[in-house]
């Protein structure tokens, strides 16, 4: 379900937009011309291709712990030399 309201309608009843989003895409108009897309965070991963990036997940507000392993650079490593 596509739903379409104002930007003034967006501002007075950003709950209810919201709401809508998690039954498919809010356009948004400005002067009756389509201007922005509110989606819900399934919708815009599924559009995104799914991927998460590490900065997007960790800015959550319940972000879970994630195991991180970072890729090893290959033969530019080489150990500390303290003598």
């Amino acid at each position: 379900m596509i739903t379409t309201i104002s930007s003034r309608e967006f501002n007075q009843h950003a709950s209810d937009a919201k709401k809508a989003a998690t039954k498919g895409p809010v356009f948004i108009t400005d002067r009756g011309r389509p201007a922005h897309v509110l989606l819900s965070i399934e919708d815009y991963q599924r559009l995104a291709g799914g991927q998460v990036t590490l900065a997007a997940a960790l800015a959550q507000k319940d972000a879970p712990d994630l195991d991180f392993e970072p890729p090893r650079l290959g033969d530019l490593y080489r150990a500390a030399d303290l003598s």
